[in-house]
């Protein structure tokens, strides 16, 4: 076990499958471990990047944290067991956080009794064990508080507490395959094209006559990218001039994420879609930072392409190793993807098992491969930061 603490930031979902809202937990260390890593959040510039009006709930520690630049956002997290240890402080800090009108959360058991009085802003509550309450009890718990579903493991479960005043959740069930799609998504065929010919090396006309097969896949791309805050003076309005600006690179980044975007809907932004950016982002900025660096062309992109597309599995319903067939990736890429073999699938190991809520395995990943928790929680924030911005609908 790593001697110091990682923090994992899991956006959580609302209803309508945006992320409106940040659960923070630290992984298994020793007391008092985290304490350092929760400052560094506090304080991180990367924090006014993120909407102002979403909560972050964070675990409280025997070391009350300030609330820097989260201000009334910060929502401190309380265990409903505390070990013995930490049991009399938490309880101060209780104290102190209520006579202060700072806002709560608890995080329940289903060892421990559900609270009947007192104030909670959030109740963390298990999907299965919320599954389990009567509906009355159950009513009354959203009554009073923002109710919060964790271990979310299955789309029945998600749709089901949607259903049933669930508010927020986490995001497990999204790598669990859904339903078969009914047709071949032929827009998404289109893409994976365009993939192999950029890999390839081939020329612009032989790209832009793939868009011109596909017409509303030249202007996703646009609203994609203008999306993302690019920082121009003057909006990118062409393929052409997507080409010229980005250049090759850039542009297939783009695309790689265009594969996740619901072309038809005017909806908020796949949830996919923008998990496939912030693993992307966290894959090229970790691989960056790992000790000893991996030995392998275009590190970055590399990762990059690693992050956004371990998901196709699951956006495609087909397993990755027919999927890489029709795209000409090096065989580290590959390998990483297929078998999360090198040091590339050892970084998707830790952000997988982090995702699942597994923080002992995410952590102990993270360790092998030289990530300090300063570095990882920067690189978090950064990917997290930038995600969240993207859209395709107007």
């Amino acid at each position: 076990m790593p001697s110091s603490a990682f923090l994992f930031i899991h956006p959580l979902l609302d209803t309508g499958d945006s992320w409106s809202a940040y659960y923070a937990e630290l992984s298994p260390a020793g007391a008092g471990a985290g304490d350092d890593i929760l400052q560094q959040l506090a304080v991180s510039p990367w924090l006014d990047d993120f909407d102002q009006r979403h909560p972050w709930l964070l675990p409280a520690t025997a070391t009350p944290l300030a609330s820097g630049r989260l201000g009334q956002r910060a929502v401190t997290t309380f265990p409903a067991l505390p070990s013995a240890a930490e049991s009399a402080a938490l309880a101060a800090e209780e104290t102190a956080l209520r006579q202060a009108s700072r806002p709560l959360a608890l995080a329940t058991s289903v060892d421990a009794p559900l609270p009947t009085t007192g104030v909670w802003n959030y109740l963390l509550l298990t999907a299965a064990h919320l599954r389990s309450l009567p509906p009355t009890q159950r009513q009354d718990l959203a009554a009073r508080s923002t109710l919060v579903a964790t271990g979310v493991s299955s789309h029945a479960d998600r749709k089901w507490l949607v259903d049933n005043a669930c508010a927020l959740s986490t995001g497990e069930f999204m790598l669990a395959r859904g339903p078969l799609p009914g047709r071949a998504d032929t827009t998404r065929l289109k893409l994976l094209q365009l993939l192999a010919l950029i890999a390839e090396d081939a020329d612009n006309p032989a790209l832009e006559a793939i868009f011109r097969q596909e017409s509303k896949l030249s202007y996703s791309l646009l609203r994609l990218v203008n999306s993302a805050a690019m920082a121009r003076a003057t909006p990118i309005t062409g393929f052409s001039q997507a080409i010229h600006l980005l250049g090759r690179r850039q542009l297939q980044r783009w695309l790689q994420l265009l594969l996740y975007a619901d072309l038809n809907s005017n909806d908020p932004p796949n949830p996919l879609l923008q998990k496939a950016a912030a693993r992307g982002q966290l894959m090229e900025l970790l691989a960056l930072e790992a000790e000893p660096a991996p030995v392998m062309e275009n590190l970055g992109d590399a990762a990059f392409i690693v992050g956004a597309f371990s998901l196709l599995d699951i956006l495609l319903n087909m397993p990755l190793p027919e999927i890489m067939r029709q795209l000409p990736l090096a065989q580290e890429i590959t390998a990483a993807l297929t078998e999360k073999a090198g040091p590339l699938g050892g970084l998707l190991r830790a952000i997988h098992a982090a995702e699942m809520r597994d923080l002992e395995t995410a952590a102990r990943e993270l360790d092998k491969q030289g990530i300090l928790p300063k570095q990882f929680l920067e690189a978090q924030l950064a990917a997290l930061s930038w995600a969240v911005r993207i859209r395709v609908a107007p």
